[in-house]
């Protein structure tokens, strides 16, 4: 019998999930409306549920949203999301638009996805489930990151010598791309801008890998290690040319070890359309891919 499956399809290489992003923000009341009741997300109901940190889960993936900076967190590119339904998307942020006015917020309905941007700036794309985004029905496949010209090759070799992950130098919006694969479905996209960068502001960004000890050794020996959590968890913030030694980009990577007790934790996703009006039993808890 002849094989005549792409194996390679199927492998993650040494980045097994990429599993939230991490924004500070001034105000979780404002943060409650856009996060959870304009985009129809959870908040996690098990930890970091008091006033000066959220949780907000969708699908497998989450994004923190911790109280501790008076100035709010910006992300210098896009978070892509996945949602069961764009229409429905489109009413609930109409829904949350009057609570928001004198914010950064908006939002804007294209064929295929929706733009929007949070009360603090960040930007964000959602699409519907598609064939790109694998067996997906709510959550985070991609976060697009703007990076200068001349760079993707660089950023590209640095994650494959250094972490063993699945990259490829493609084209996206026109855009020269070093893609890394960060799990089942997920990427993150490097990409070129003429944009004027943003200072960077301690953002961040957590993976799981499978190897943990040999990309932590290589950044260790270039002084790279930013942060010693515990036995777990360790964080780098600079990305580098490794021929050079010279900064290229800087995002936080929390990464953390595929033997770490939040490693596939069940995240609990709700029925957004359940109510007490109407209340239908046995639907509280969303039915789909995540």
């Amino acid at each position: 019998m002849t094989d005549s499956f792409d194996r390679s399809k199927e492998s993650l290489s040494n980045i097994l999930h990429m599993e939230h992003v991490n924004l500070a923000v001034p105000d979780q009341k404002l943060a409650t409306l856009f996060y959870v009741v304009g985009l129809q997300f959870t908040r996690d109901p098990f930890i970091m549920n008091g006033v000066d940190n959220m949780w907000v889960n969708m699908g497998r993936c989450q994004v923190h949203l911790p109280s501790r900076n008076p100035i709010a967190q910006k992300l210098r590119g896009t978070v892509g999301f996945v949602v069961p339904n764009l229409a429905t998307l489109e009413s609930s942020l109409a829904d949350v638009a009057p609570y928001l006015e004198n914010t950064s917020f908006s939002y804007t309905r294209k064929n295929d996805h929706i733009k929007a941007t949070c009360p603090w700036g960040n930007n964000f794309k959602i699409h519907e489930p598609a064939p790109q985004y694998g067996t997906i029905d709510i959550g985070m496949p991609y976060v697009e990151l703007d990076i200068p010209r001349g760079t993707t090759e660089k950023i590209g070799k640095f994650y494959d010598e250094i972490f063993g992950a699945t990259v490829e130098l493609k084209t996206i919006h026109s855009n020269e791309c070093a893609s890394i694969k960060t799990g089942k479905s997920q990427f993150l996209h490097f990409l070129e801008t003429d944009s004027k960068q943003n200072q960077y502001d301690g953002h961040h960004i957590a993976i799981y890998i499978s190897d943990f000890a040999r990309p932590y050794e290589k950044l260790k020996e270039r002084g790279l290690i930013s942060m010693e959590t515990d036995e777990y968890e360790w964080r780098f913030t600079d990305i580098i040319d490794l021929d050079t030694g010279k900064t290229l980009f800087e995002i936080e990577h929390e990464v953390r070890s595929a033997t770490h007790p939040l490693y596939s934790r069940p995240l609990i996703n709700r029925n957004p359309e359940q109510s007490n009006r109407g209340y239908h039993p046995g639907q509280d808890n969303f039915i789909g891919q995540i």
